[in-house]
């Protein structure tokens, strides 16, 4: 029995039927998730991966320059300049047509936003499980059950600490969020169809060519030698 099953059928892992429910509902909101994120990622609505990545880059260069408290302030000041300049921009508009349109955010306040118990339960859940299991694996390692896993992370904490001296986190998300967003985008104009790809190989490739050729060549050539030998009285060899 290896590790994985032992660890699945320990208790750690046993989960009641509700735990399982909540796990099948985060698997689903995780996967709805993924897919939402690599349509932003692969550009598939050029708008809104704009925006995502403007903003993304906005708020980790920020963090990058100033204190998380000062973004976090001009996040919301940005925020309260938009909102509040659209409401008097309405109430003007709405005084000298003397219409009574009402809120221009009131289907946003009406919205329900409240977090439902259910939701908190299967947070609850699936936090647990990552907590049991990084728990039972940082046991592992740091106590040496296994002398190779254990050689594997000192080796990844000493380059990181390589890395650290270079790049501190912020700048490392600034990378990898550069690096998600341009990467698909390079890949979708450079691109080549399939066949073109294997054309180009075949192309540059001349020893399958000559190889046709002698093949070809010698069996032209193999009746016209037996053809000879038969006239000569020669055996062929």
């Amino acid at each position: 029995m290896n590790k994985t099953t032992r660890y699945l059928n320990s208790t750690w892992f046993r989960v009641s039927p509700l735990t399982q429910r909540g796990q099948n509902a985060f698997f689903r909101s995780r996967t709805m998730a993924s897919s939402a994120a690599l349509q932003l990622v692969q550009w598939k609505e050029p708008k809104k991966s704009a925006a995502a990545f403007g903003m993304s880059m906005l708020v980790l260069v920020s963090v990058a320059t100033l204190s998380v408290i000062s973004v976090v302030s001009y996040l919301l000041l940005a925020c309260l300049c938009v909102t509040i300049t659209f409401r008097v921009y309405k109430s003007v508009i709405q005084a000298i047509q003397k219409s009574d349109e009402g809120h221009p955010f009131r289907s946003l306040l009406q919205r329900d936003i409240s977090v439902s118990s259910e939701s908190i339960r299967q947070l609850a859940d699936q936090t647990l499980i990552h907590l049991n299991w990084f728990t039972c694996q940082g046991r592992r390692l740091l106590l040496v059950e296994d002398l190779v896993d254990s050689l594997k992370l000192a080796a990844v904490m000493w380059v990181m600490t390589y890395i650290g001296a270079v790049f501190n986190g912020v700048t490392i998300l600034i990378i990898a969020d550069v690096i998600s967003f341009t990467t698909p985008l390079i890949y979708q104009k450079k691109k080549w169809s399939k066949q073109e790809w294997m054309k180009r190989i075949w192309s540059k490739q001349k020893w399958p060519n000559r190889i046709w050729s002698k093949q070809k060549w010698s069996k032209q050539k193999l009746p016209k030698r037996k053809q000879t030998l038969q006239q000569h009285g020669q055996p062929m060899q």
